[in-house]
Parts: structure tokens; C-alpha cells; sequence
């Protein structure tokens, strides 16, 4: 609650509530947090991994308004050869449950994976416009030490940003973060993405040693930084290339019928 206070005095209008696979966090731990949360005027996106059609529901009531869940990949194969303990098809349900009841809903995929094609990520496209994805969360692959990717090759940059430009033109209005991650593997990649396509910046609002422990891989940017950095840091990139930083509750912009038809061309 202190660090979703201090969001609002940074100017934020909108968080994200971010954590694994944690059974800590149930329904009642979070419908509390969520009623507090709301109060203070801010739109809630969740990203807490998969859960069942009534804690979604709960959740929703609660005052979350998005949720993020990533597929990472539309391959059934490879999904299970990347992550053999959990359900492909349970990640699509909750998926379209999160439709169903009426979230603004999240998704994307990792590029770079071992074993991935270009056809598989031309299906992940696919995928994302089935669902009328509202945001999707395009990274590269950076392999962690300490998982079983140790030695796979980084995802390539090049590939990453012209994913961003292909999301773009077929979800015209679905929001595009561009993310830490990409500056990881190139400088000013922020800025380069948000001129690719991209039109959210995500910064992180957690502070000292929980913000440090969050290295889900080597050469994260910014560990050192304090959420105040980070916001006049971003702020002057944005405005650097012309833009500005909206001050609205980031919801997806519905386009003129017309303009969506166009896109589908």
C-alpha cells in the first residue's frame, strides 16, 4: 500500500501487481489489497500467473481492471519442452476466461527461444488478434545462469523490434510496452521500440532490496535507480523524441471502425 501511495505522488494514474506463481497471495489477501488500491483512484493490472475462473472473478470485482498473462508461445510442443509442468491449454483457458469477464487482458511471448521459427511467431500474431489482445508484451530471450537456458544464445533485438512493428499494425489500439529487457541487449532499445510501435513504458516503483532481488536475468538496467529516477529518466526520454507522457489510466484506445478495417487489409 506505502509503495501504490507513492505511485500516485509520482504522477501514475495506473500499477501493475506483479508476483510468481505464490499460493501467499489468495483471494483474500488480494480482494483487501485491491479495495485499498482502488481507493486511491488508480487502475489495477494484475499479473499473478494462472488461477480458476472464480478467483479471476473475485479479483475482477475487487477492482482489478487488467491482467497480464504471458503465453510466451503458441507451439504446443515447444511450450511444453520449455515448461514440461505446466498446461498449454489450461494458459489458453485462463486466457480466455480473463476475456470473458470483461479484463483488459495481457499477453505475449519470448523471442528466441530454442527451437523457435519464424512460423511459430507468425502464429503468435495470429494468436494475440484472436483474442483481441489489448496488451502484449514482446522480449527478448536473455538465458539466467541459474536456469536450465544457461547456454542458449540471447534473443535477437533486430527480430524483437520488428515483432513490435508487425503487433502494431494488426492491433493498431492494443498497448505495446517497450521493456527493460530490450535495453538489456541494446542501448536507448526504449527509445528505439517506442519508435517501432511501441507506446507504454512500464517503470518499476519497488524500492531497495526487493527491487534488486527482482533479476530474473543478468545486466537488468536501473536495479540502482529509485522509482523518482526512473520517472524523470523516462519522462525525459519520452519527450526527447517528441512525445509526451499521457496522464490518463493507459486504458486501450478503441480507433474509428474505418481505421481498424484498414489494418486488416
Amino acid at each position: 500500500m506505502e509503495l501504490a501511495r507513492k505511485a500516485v505522488g509520482y504522477g501514475y494514474k495506473t500499477v501493475v501487481l506483479q508476483s510468481g506463481e505464490d499460493s501467499h497471495f489468495s483471494v483474500e489477501v488480494m480482494t483487501r489489497l485491491l479495495h485499498k488500491i482502488k481507493l486511491l483512484g488508480l487502475a489495477i493490472t494484475l499479473s499473478i500467473g494462472e488461477r480458476s475462473f472464480a478467483e479471476y472473478k473475485a479479483f475482477k470485482a475487487a477492482g482489478a481492471d487488467r491482467y497480464l498473462l504471458r503465453i510466451e508461445t503458441t507451439n504446443k510442443n515447444l511450450y511444453t519442452q520449455m515448461d514440461p509442468g505446466m498446461s498449454f491449454e489450461n494458459r489458453k483457458t485462463c486466457l480466455w476466461n480473463l476475456r470473458k469477464l470483461g479484463y483488459e487482458v495481457g499477453t505475449g511471448c519470448l523471442i528466441g527461444l530454442p527451437g523457435q521459427t519464424i512460423q511459430s511467431l507468425a502464429q503468435d500474431i495470429l494468436f494475440f488478434k484472436e483474442l483481441d489482445t489489448d496488451m502484449v508484451g514482446i522480449g527478448p530471450l536473455i538465458p539466467n545462469g541459474d536456469t536450465p537456458l544457461a547456454t542458449a544464445a540471447k534473443g535477437d533485438f533486430g527480430l524483437t523490434r520488428r515483432m513490435v512493428a508487425l503487433i502494431r499494425l494488426l492491433l493498431p489500439e492494443a498497448n505495446i510496452p517497450a521493456t527493460t529487457a530490450m535495453e538489456t541487449l541494446e542501448p536507448n532499445a526504449r527509445i528505439i521500440i517506442l519508435q517501432s510501435g511501441a507506446n507504454v513504458v512500464m517503470p518499476n516503483v519497488t524500492e531497495g532490496d526487493y527491487r534488486r532481488k527482482y533479476a530474473l536475468y543478468p545486466g537488468k538496467i536501473c536495479v540502482a535507480d529509485t522509482p523518482a529516477q526512473c520517472r524523470c529518466c523516462m519522462s525525459g526520454k519520452i519527450n526527447s523524441i517528441g512525445r509526451y507522457v499521457a496522464k490518463t489510466k493507459g486504458f486501450r484506445r478503441h480507433l474509428p471502425a474505418a481505421y481498424s478495417q484498414a489494418a486488416k487489409c
